[in-house]
């Protein structure tokens, strides 16, 4: 299987104790992580950081011998702008967040399948993209 890019929000379930999805999290986190390499890219380490006040804090929640930490490639950059172009003009006001777009536009480049519990953000998006989700 090829690697899995791990949204932020699964990670954040977990390092949160979310009530509603921490277990769902855990569960398929730990499946993707039986089945190959987990990833993630400066985004998303940027949005799990939030919840933390020291860089070795968050370190620990996301270790680098667990999560493998990748750039995000300059064609993900270039495909999630055209996609938040077409978001922008298909719905006008912008109500998803632009970040959400590189994550999404990172898996669809390198052809990872995507663990995220809100796959409506990213199927009209991202339509040929492999959602592992609820």
């Amino acid at each position: 299987m090829p690697p899995t890019l791990v949204d932020s929000n699964v990670i954040l379930d977990i390092v949160t104790e979310d009530e509603e999805w921490q277990e769902w999290s855990a569960a398929a986190l730990e499946q993707c992580a039986d089945s190959g390499r987990l990833v993630i890219n400066p985004i998303i380490y940027a949005e799990v950081s939030i919840g933390f006040s020291r860089i070795e804090d968050l370190d620990e929640a996301v270790p680098g011998d667990y999560f493998t930490r990748e750039p995000l490639p300059w064609e993900a950059a270039f495909l999630a702008g055209k996609a938040f172009l077409l978001y922008r003009r298909r719905r006008g006001a912008r109500i998803q967040p632009l970040p959400d777009f590189y994550i999404g536009a990172h898996a669809a480049i390198q052809g990872y399948p995507l663990l995220t519990r809100d796959p409506q953000r990213y199927r009209s998006s991202f339509p040929r993209l492999r959602l592992i989700a609820p």
